[in-house]
């Protein structure tokens, strides 16, 4: 008979994992709400299609680089296209929960290139993430995670990433920096002089219903990682709610400081700046570390989105400065807050902020390393962005073939028929 805590593990696993599939309606959502109508169903789509593409691509491939037998803790070698029907019922479980965190870190990358980016294009980097770059770097980080060991090169050094701050979104956010420095800005987004110009979102209240979504998805993440039903649960479920909370708040009265007013989409993305933060560290910390944690990742998602506009990167949801700012931050702060009894690497403290260092730096050579000389070398030949008269239609027609019923095609203002037809008259 099968032992009763096992069967509450894997419930729990379960459950989580429907959490974390939620996120991708999050960011279906937030990413729809904050880009313009004319492209809202090729962003829409974007999510679904990378989810299950995704999918297929671990299943066969990215599962066993990043969990099979070491290879001198560089890639895995085995646990290739598994038949889980007649697997261990916990290893069915594992591979649910991790196909959801990669799907996650292929997401991220959806919303930052939106509006300009070729479908069939965005779904190469797809392939590239999921199979390549996410399953090595993750078995480097993350490699006998279900077994207890630490195989990788990276955690049996003592590298901790609970979650995926660096993991998944920091590899999130560096192949979206890669992608946008390759495609280059929206048409209008910056003046010849290089002077920003705001392009309206078209549904700022979805966006905002994307974010409570994804912050929902974010108790499965973090809770889940725990692959167990266990005491730590109930203080990560805290420390996650709060670290998120508290990241708002800090975008918010930011935005109250210098723009004197609640700047919504600064105060979502501090949120989810604050939910990416505590992600590494939300196991080994208090909570209110793991408030000031969440607060500092909700200022930093704000800096560096400046940053980035001062730099001419056109991130067209913010996913850069959440995912890879925050998420350098949060494990950083591994080191520099976690409780080293808890962190169990029998490192020093300055021992493991170093090692935390590292995989930081490691994440970046590899992620960026990899992804930018490709990606310009396949742009030579399959150009990853649609033309100027494709973006000017929209890539909802452009790409689709597609329109909601309040479009017009070539209206940069995707304005409702009958508006259209009263200003005419």
């Amino acid at each position: 008979m099968e032992d009763p805590q096992l069967k509450l593990d894997l419930l729990w696993i379960y459950l989580c994992s429907g959490l974390v599939f939620i996120m991708q309606a999050g960011f279906l959502c937030l990413e729809s709400g904050l880009t313009r109508r004319k492209n809202s169903i090729n962003v829409a789509i974007k999510n679904l299609a990378d989810f299950c593409l995704t999918t297929v691509v671990f299943w066969l491939v990215g599962f066993g680089l990043m969990f099979g037998v070491s290879r001198g803790g560089w890639f895995g070698s085995s646990a290739f296209t598994l038949d889980f029907a007649s697997e261990g019922s916990f290893l069915a479980a594992f591979f649910l929960f991790q196909v959801m965190f990669c799907g996650a870190a292929v997401t991220i990358m959806s919303g930052a290139i939106a509006e300009r980016m070729r479908f069939s294009s965005y779904l190469i980097v797809t392939l590239l993430v999921s199979a390549l770059i996410y399953p090595v770097f993750g078995h480097w980080a993350w490699a006998g995670l279900d077994t207890g060991a630490a195989n990788g090169w990276l955690n049996g050094r003592g590298f901790v990433d609970f979650a995926g701050s660096t993991v998944v979104h920091s590899v999130g956010g560096w192949v979206s920096l890669a992608v946008l420095l390759i495609i280059g800005p929206r048409i209008g987004r910056f003046a010849p002089d290089g002077t920003p110009q705001r392009i309206n979102p078209s549904n700022l209240s979805l966006a905002t219903l994307g974010a409570v979504f994804l912050f929902i998805g974010w108790l499965g993440f973090n809770g889940g990682s725990t692959l167990a039903m266990n005491d730590q649960v109930s203080g990560i479920l805290v420390n996650t709610v709060v670290g998120g909370s508290i990241g708002a708040v800090s975008a918010g009265l930011l935005g109250y400081a210098v723009q004197n007013r609640l700047n919504v989409t600064q105060f979502m993305n501090g949120c989810l700046g604050g939910l990416v933060a505590v992600t590494a560290n939300c196991f080994a910390v208090s909570t209110p570390v793991a408030a000031l944690i969440g607060l500092v990742g909700g200022m930093i998602a704000i800096g560096v989105e400046e940053i980035l506009e001062h730099l001419r990167v056109d991130d067209a949801v913010g996913a850069i400065p959440v995912h890879l700012g925050a998420g350098i931050w949060g494990t950083l702060a591994v080191g520099l807050y976690g409780d080293l009894d808890i962190l169990g690497t029998g490192l020093t403290r300055m021992e493991q902020i170093g090692v935390q260092l590292q995989g930081i730096l490691a994440c970046g050579v590899w992620t960026f390393g990899i992804a930018y000389p490709l990606l310009k070398l396949v742009n030579r030949v399959w150009p990853l962005r649609v033309t100027a008269e494709q973006e000017s239609m929209g890539l909802n027609l452009a790409e689709h073939g597609e329109m909601e019923d309040f479009e017009v095609p070539g209206d940069a203002t995707s304005k409702p028929r009958a508006v259209l037809g009263a200003l005419e008259s």
